[in-house]
């Protein structure tokens, strides 16, 4: 499949990043690890840019954009590890007061998780017993639900959709991860050569940029047939390239990379929360072998 991003869907993508840019840089992430908590203004903020609202139909106050617009601002979100239960709310908009607007935080009970439970003003699905766990992403927190962990959010939203939203988010971490990664192999200097001229790091380097890459294709190409086989085949393929290109760019910082003073570790930590929602690999691969 060929597909290239239109004007309006670039410009889309760059207004997207100016925003997140100047309300939530390194600063602002950093702040957010110190203090946990949802920033409201910020929210709301992202609800005036049409965030939430994008697949709205105009008629009933939206942008009136498709899934794979929604994608591209999703790997946004993804790239800087904007906190918050951005998903749910997204797929709340025209449903839940306010969430449209970002006036409103909601939540759902996602299969076993739930995530902002005490932050949400509203929740999607019975969360009736949950309880609060230790969540290794210190961006978001997580209450556990008791019994099968069936999805309760097939009742409310689509989960196909939330599975390849989160997939973006995931993509979005893999392509930072990698650009961290590149910048710093080419200024680091060992024996008076940066770093990215061995070929030890030009291989992880490389791996990285191949997973990712690979993750795009097939996170863009879900986005615009939105068949369920090709969702759980992107799901996996982010979750993967976001998880091992952080554990890479680790490996490319070396000792700096595993001080709490890198940001690399909380792109690990939010890719294996990540890769728990909404669709689990063992679960995508079973969708992927009926598929077959």
């Amino acid at each position: 499949m060929r597909f290239q991003l239109s004007d309006d869907q670039r410009a889309l993508r760059r207004g997207v990043r100016e925003l997140l840019e100047a309300r939530f840089d390194r600063a602002a992430l950093r702040a957010a690890v110190d203090e946990p908590g949802l920033d409201r203004a910020l929210w709301r903020e992202l609800g005036d840019a049409g965030f939430f609202a994008l697949r709205l139909p105009e008629a009933d106050g939206g942008v009136g954009l498709g899934l794979p617009e929604a994608v591209l601002v999703f790997e946004e979100a993804g790239r800087v590890l904007l906190p918050g239960p951005l998903v749910a709310t997204h797929l709340a908009a025209g449903a839940v007061p306010g969430a449209a607007t970002g006036e409103s935080v909601v939540t759902m009970a996602d299969g076993a998780l739930v995530s902002w439970l005490d932050g949400a003003d509203a929740v999607l699905g019975d969360v009736a017993g949950a309880v609060r766990v230790r969540s290794v992403d210190p961006l978001t927190p997580l209450h556990r639900l008791p019994g099968s962990g069936v999805h309760a959010a097939h009742e409310v939203a689509r989960t196909d959709d939330a599975v390849l939203l989160t997939a973006a988010e995931q993509l979005g971490s893999a392509l930072r991860t990698t650009e961290l990664a590149t910048r710093y192999a080419a200024e680091r200097e060992q024996f008076g050569r940066p770093i990215g001229s061995f070929q030890a790091v030009k291989h992880l380097c490389a791996q990285m940029f191949v997973r990712a890459e690979l993750a795009r294709a097939a996170v863009y190409a879900a986005a615009v047939t939105a068949d369920p086989a090709e969702i759980a085949g992107a799901k996996l393929l982010a979750d993967d390239a976001a998880v091992r290109g952080a554990r890479a760019c680790l490996q490319v910082h070396g000792g700096m990379g595993f001080t709490w003073e890198a940001d690399v570790h909380l792109h690990l930590k939010r890719a294996w929360v990540r890769a728990r929602l909404w669709q689990t690999a063992d679960r995508a691969e079973e969708l992927l072998a009926s598929a077959l």
